[in-house]
C-alpha cells in the first residue's frame, strides 16, 4: 500500500435519508443542519493517511474488533498492534466508508442496521452473533455512535474500549460527543484538553481509565481545528497503543 496516498473523505458520497432514523433517535435535541453535520463529521470528513487498516479506521461509525494473539504484520504510522489483529469492522450504517477500507485491507466487514430489528434488544443481539461467530474477544469502539445496554457492557466487562476526545472526566458523558466536545473546552477556557481511552460500562464514558495524552489549546482554536490536533496528537497515538496493552495482558491472562 502506498504510504504517501491520501484520501479526501469529504468527496465520499453520504444520503441523509440513510442516517436520518438513527441520527433523530439518538438526538432528539439537534435541529436537521446540525445532525448533517453530525453525519459527516462521524464518518471522518478529513483528509486521512491511508498507511494501514488501523489508522484509517479512526473517526468512522464503527466497532473494530480485535483478535487477540494473532498479528496482522501491519504497521501504523500512529502506533502498533503486535498482540491482536483486527479481524472484523461492524457498521450500523451502510454506506459508511470504513467498511470498504477494511474490505480494501483484507478485513471482514458487515452492516448491522438498528432500524432492521424491532428492539435495541435485538439490534445489540444481531451484533453479539456476529462477534460470537468469529470468537472475538476485544471491542474496539472508534466513532460508533450507538449508546450499548447494560446487559451488552457486562457481557463484554473488560473487553470493550473507547476513545473520547477530552481528558475525562472533563467534558465527557451523555450530551458530549463529536464537535461539541471542543467547543465546551474552548467555550469554558481550558489552556489544555486532549483524549481518553477507557473502558466501556453502562455509564457513557464512566468505564475506568486506561490512557490519557494532553494537546495544549493555542490562539484561534476552533472547534473544527481542535478537533484535528486532537486526533492527530492523541486519539490517534493512544488507541492503538491502548489495544496493544489490552491484547498483550490477555494473553498472558
Amino acid at each position: 500500500m502506498n504510504s504517501d496516498k491520501h484520501i479526501i473523505w469529504s468527496n465520499y458520497d453520504l444520503d441523509y435519508e440513510d442516517w436520518r432514523d438513527d441520527l433523530e433517535a439518538e438526538y432528539p435535541d439537534m435541529s436537521e443542519e446540525e445532525r448533517i453535520a453530525l453525519m459527516y463529521e462521524i464518518n471522518g470528513n478529513y483528509l486521512d493517511d491511508e498507511r494501514t487498516n488501523l489508522s484509517i479506521q479512526l473517526s468512522q461509525p464503527i466497532l473494530m474488533i480485535a483478535d487477540i494473539g494473532r498479528w496482522d504484520g501491519r504497521y501504523s504510522g500512529y502506533g502498533e498492534i503486535k498482540s491482536g489483529k483486527i479481524s472484523l469492522v461492524i457498521s450500523n450504517k451502510k454506506d459508511a466508508y470504513a467498511l470498504q477500507r477494511a474490505k480494501d485491507n483484507g478485513i471482514e466487514a458487515v452492516t448491522v442496521i438498528k432500524k432492521d430489528h424491532p428492539s435495541s434488544k435485538e439490534f445489540e443481539q444481531a451484533i453479539i452473533a456476529e462477534l460470537e461467530q468469529r470468537g472475538i474477544q476485544l471491542i474496539i469502539l472508534a466513532g460508533f455512535m450507538c449508546i450499548l445496554s447494560a446487559d451488552f457492557t457486562k457481557k463484554y466487562e473488560n473487553r470493550i474500549i473507547n476513545v473520547h476526545p477530552s481528558l475525562i472526566p472533563s467534558f465527557c458523558g451523555e450530551g458530549f460527543y463529536g464537535l461539541r466536545v471542543h467547543k465546551a473546552a474552548l467555550d469554558y477556557g481550558v489552556k489544555v484538553t486532549g483524549a481518553t481511552v477507557h473502558f466501556v460500562n453502562e455509564i457513557p464514558d464512566g468505564g475506568k481509565i486506561i490512557a490519557q495524552k494532553a494537546v495544549q489549546i493555542e490562539e484561534g482554536d476552533t472547534p473544527e481545528i481542535l478537533q484535528r490536533r486532537v486526533m492527530e496528537n492523541a486519539e490517534w497515538i493512544i488507541l492503538p497503543m491502548a489495544t496493544e496493552k489490552i491484547c498483550k495482558e490477555m494473553i498472558g491472562e
